[in-house]
């Protein structure tokens, strides 16, 4: 296994001529047209016409879509030229399915709300693809970054609950979520202190049986603010969270070491730490119950509960689905445009829609990922890897929950599940992605460009 040094030192893959911007565009234009077809769609099933606003929310999303390709043409025309495309896509297929299940909730509305946090969403890619010039300058702000995620966390624990968890500030009809906002903080201060420390982590310390275990001082202040995140989030009965940032802690963990074996202690400590939440917390526990037993509420005479539900319309669907607008999802209930919103697409589109969101979801990880390899600075490798994880451990973290693969956490799908908080905070990860790819991909004097 090469030492963390190797890797940083190691060459950057060879890049394709040509900044690939109009390969962009056109993929962005496909994207849009595409979601408008969709909500087209939608409508034509429901109404037997196509909407009458159908041209405003093209118009709206393609509005979005176009300033940000032109600000990625203007200030990162080096960038990778899939990482928009697939943001935007994925963005407005969660625009038209939050739209179909509006119209079979009484007085929904969440549609125009999303699109309208898909507005400020965009805003923010903007600026940080027009403002942030290199992104090594985020490394001088770790502490400062772990200081306001920490801040952002402990805050909910003074609102009331919310489906049972504290992850919510709600004043009057507004509300937001801070943890979405934490974990890109998170993600910054992880990669600049491994980015410093990574050599002391691997090289150095104790070695037990066959694991090499870094010296006190070194893992100690990372170690104490991880426990510290973890903790409020045990207290705002945030199971999801907890394991997303557990997830993303030892994946840069292990980037930043080459060693193999903190996946596996990390393994061990989120399932004894899963099992001791789940045997607390009451509603933590009933959720391992339901997933233990999807079908059992049926057994006792209590109806299906969410789980059986989603299961039903998963089967339901089969391989091409019952089509947009036909299916019956909704029966799910308060969560279906949130944490079930996957089950939608698995009724109305079948297994070939769902796995094409699903592969949808891999190719921008591994881009992410593939950003990640060609950076030349540990830091920048480090913080394109940790956020295409945080992107990846989400997609997992849902898709499993809702096919009860694992017990639900209450988590939101990137960018497709109704969540304002969600959908921004995963564009300002796309802008930073893209701004590391135009740094990763861009020419430089020694290869002729």
């Amino acid at each position: 296994m090469a030492s963390p040094s190797a890797l940083a030192e190691a060459p950057a893959p060879v890049r394709r001529s040509g900044s690939r911007r109009n390969t962009e565009l056109v993929l962005v234009v496909a994207a849009v047209l595409i979601a408008v077809l969709g909500y087209i769609e939608v409508g034509t099933a429901i109404d037997g016409r196509p909407p009458p606003d159908a041209a405003e929310y093209g118009a709206a999303l393609g509005v979005l879509a176009l300033l940000a390709h032109l600000a990625v043409r203007r200030r990162a025309r080096w960038a990778d030229p899939l990482l928009l495309p697939i943001a935007v896509l994925l963005n407005g297929i969660g625009l038209v399915v939050i739209y179909r299940l509006d119209r079979a909730t009484p007085h929904g509305g969440a549609a125009p709300t999303q699109l309208l946090w898909s507005t400020i969403g965009v805003g923010l890619f903007l600026a940080v693809v027009l403002l942030l010039k290199d992104h090594r300058r985020l490394q001088r702000y770790a502490y400062i970054c772990a200081l306001a995620a920490l801040v952002l966390l402990v805050v909910p624990i003074l609102f009331p609950p919310v489906y049972g968890s504290r992850i919510w500030i709600t004043i009057g009809g507004f509300s937001i979520q801070p943890g979405e906002f934490a974990k890109v903080l998170l993600a910054v201060f992880f990669a600049a202190y491994l980015a410093v420390h990574r050599d002391a982590l691997a090289l150095t310390g104790r070695r037990i049986w066959r694991f090499q275990l870094p010296r006190g001082r070194v893992l100690g202040p990372v170690l104490l603010i991880w426990a510290a995140f973890v903790g409020v989030l045990v207290l705002e009965t945030d199971l999801g969270t907890s394991l997303l940032f557990f997830g993303l802690f030892v994946v840069m963990l292990y980037v930043a070491t080459a060693r193999s074996g903190w996946i596996a202690i990390g393994l061990f400590l989120a399932a004894l730490g899963a099992a001791g939440v789940g045997w607390l917390s009451p509603h933590v526990h009933s959720r391992v119950t339901d997933w233990l037993d999807p079908l059992g509420s049926i057994a006792r005479g209590q109806g299906p509960n969410q789980i059986a539900q989603s299961l039903f319309a998963f089967a339901w669907g089969g391989l091409l689905g019952t089509g947009l607008g036909l299916g019956h999802s909704i029966l799910i209930g308060f969560a279906a445009k949130s944490d079930f919103i996957l089950a939608t697409i698995g009724e109305e589109l079948g297994l070939v829609g769902l796995v094409a969101v699903l592969l949808l979801y891999a190719l921008l990880i591994s881009r992410g990922f593939a950003t990640g390899i060609a950076l030349r600075d540990p830091f920048g490798r480090l913080l394109a890897i940790g956020l295409a994880a945080i992107v990846g451990l989400q997609v997992f973290v849902v898709a499993g929950g809702v096919l009860a693969l694992i017990p639900l956490t209450g988590m939101t799908l990137p960018f497709i599940a109704q969540g304002g908080s969600s959908v921004v905070t995963n564009w300002i990860i796309v802008a930073l992605l893209v701004r590391m790819s135009d740094t990763a991909r861009r020419p430089r004097p020694e290869d002729g460009g």
